[in-house]
C-alpha cells in the first residue's frame, strides 16, 4: 500500500498536465515537434558524422595506396633553385629538378623540394603515382586523422544544425498559427468579457 501511495503523486500529476483543459492540439504538437527535432539532429548528426568520416578515410587510403614514395637524384645545385615557402618546421627548401625512374622503365623529369645546399646527384625522396607521376605526399598517421576527425565533426553539425534549424522553422509557424486562434477566439470572447467587467 505504502509504495502505491509513493507513486501516486507522480502519476496525478502526469494525468493533470495530460487533461489539463486549457491544454491545446497546438500545445501537444509542438512537445512532439520538439522532441522529433531533438531526436533527428542527433540521429542526423551521428550518421553524417560517421559517413563522412568513413568516406574521408577510404580516399586517404586510396591515395596512400595509389601513392609511393621513390627517389630522385638533383639534375642541378639546389642553391640555384627558386625558394620554396617555408615549412612549419623552419627548414629552408627549394624547388629543385630532378630525375626519377617511372614504374614502366622510362626517365621522367619534374621539380621537388630539397635542401637549400643540396649538390647536383643529391637524392630526394618524392612520391609518384602508379603512372610514375610526381604527387603530393599523402597525409598518413596524425595529419590523416586530423582530416577524418575534422570532416566527420563538420558534416555532423552541418546535418545536426539543419535538422534544428528545420524544427525552429516549423515551431514558428505552429506559433503563428497559434497567435491567429487566440485572436480569433478573443475576438468572440471580448464582447462578452467587456460587457461583464463594464456592466
Amino acid at each position: 500500500m505504502a509504495r502505491t501511495q509513493g507513486a501516486c503523486p507522480r502519476r496525478v500529476w502526469f494525468w493533470r498536465w495530460r487533461r489539463n483543459p486549457l491544454r491545446r492540439r497546438s500545445d501537444v504538437v509542438e512537445a512532439w515537434l520538439l522532441l522529433a527535432t531533438l531526436v533527428c539532429g542527433l540521429v542526423l548528426a551521428g550518421v553524417g558524422a560517421l559517413a563522412a568520416a568513413g568516406a574521408v578515410d577510404a580516399s586517404l587510403a586510396e591515395r596512400r595506396a595509389a601513392s609511393h614514395a621513390v627517389g630522385a637524384v638533383l639534375t642541378e645545385d639546389a642553391a640555384r633553385a627558386l625558394p620554396a615557402p617555408a615549412p612549419e618546421g623552419g627548414d629552408t627548401q627549394v624547388w629543385t629538378k630532378v630525375r626519377w625512374t617511372a614504374p614502366d622503365g622510362t626517365a621522367r623529369t619534374g621539380t621537388a623540394r630539397a635542401d637549400a645546399d643540396a649538390e647536383a646527384g643529391s637524392v630526394v625522396t618524392v612520391w609518384t603515382d602508379r603512372e610514375g607521376r610526381l604527387v603530393s605526399e599523402p597525409p598518413g598517421g596524425a595529419e590523416a586523422r586530423f582530416q577524418t576527425v575534422m570532416a566527420g565533426a563538420t558534416v555532423g553539425a552541418t546535418a545536426g544544425g539543419l535538422a534544428l534549424i528545420a524544427g525552429w522553422v516549423l515551431r514558428t509557424r505552429l506559433l503563428k498559427r497559434r497567435t491567429a486562434e487566440w485572436e480569433s477566439a478573443w475576438r468572440l470572447v471580448e464582447p462578452a468579457w467587456r460587457k461583464r467587467m463594464l456592466g
